[in-house]
Parts: C-alpha cells; structure tokens; sequence
C-alpha cells in the first residue's frame, strides 16, 4: 500500500519544515511491485465532446472527477490508489482555485494524496475552466 506523509512526518533532523495546513500529504512513497498509472488531464467533456456546466467552476470540476474515475476504472484502479493529482483551473481568482479544490478534495476524501492547484491562463476546449491529471498506483 502506498505510505503517505504529512507535514509532520517530513522533519529533518527532528525539526519540522513544512507547514500542517494542507489538506493533502506531501509525500506519496509506493512500494515496489506495484505499477504506475499516469492518467491524462481529465476534461469536463460529455461524451459527445461538448463542455458540460459552462462558467461553472464546481460542476466542470464534478464532470472531471466522474471522467477521471472512468479512466482510473478503464486501468483497473480506482480513486483510492491515486498517489498524485494537479488541478487546473482556468482563472486567476484564488475563490475559483478553492471552489475546483473542494471539488476534488471531497470526491477523493478520506484519501489525501499530494495535489498540486494551478491557476492557468487558459485550457484546451472551448469554455473550458478545469482540468484534473492523476496517477496511481496498482
């Protein structure tokens, strides 16, 4: 199983150096014999290509985790085996950023593995505003 580390578990020489406000571990260690699994940045597209929940950061975020857990399913894992994820978000307010960030959070929760939250310029799809990659291990 994949050890996580909190902030706490990162001292250096017994001196902590990291902050213990994320909600999410810093570190992500997976033991040997287990495969990795890089999964694309998952899009809020319908199956048809359109972009579901137009200007809505939230739902967009939503139709990423569903898309994301469909490619986890596709390579035999689940969220629960996610070991890293980067969040995309396509604007400069941080209220947009925490909005996709609570998002993803609870669809993963109690899981916490080390995220990354970006705000970018612009994404690749019309009226896009979010975009979750993942990887896992299984």
């Amino acid at each position: 199983m994949t050890r996580f580390l909190e902030a706490a578990e990162t001292a250096v020489d017994g001196k902590p150096s990291l902050s213990d406000v994320a909600e999410y571990a810093y570190v992500a260690i997976t033991p040997p014999g287990r495969s990795l699994v890089h999964v694309a940045g998952a899009c809020p597209l319908a199956p048809d290509g359109t972009t579901v929940a137009i200007g809505d950061v939230r739902g967009q975020a939503a139709r990423c985790v569903e898309n994301l857990v469909q490619s986890l399913a596709a390579a035999g894992a689940g969220l629960g085996d996610v070991v890293k994820t980067t969040v995309y978000v396509a604007s400069a307010e941080q209220a947009d950023l925490v909005a996709a960030w609570e998002v993803v959070r609870d669809a993963i929760a109690p899981h916490r593995p080390p995220s990354t939250l970006l705000g970018v310029a612009a994404l690749g799809y019309d009226d896009q505003l979010v975009e979750i990659e993942a990887v896992a291990a299984v």
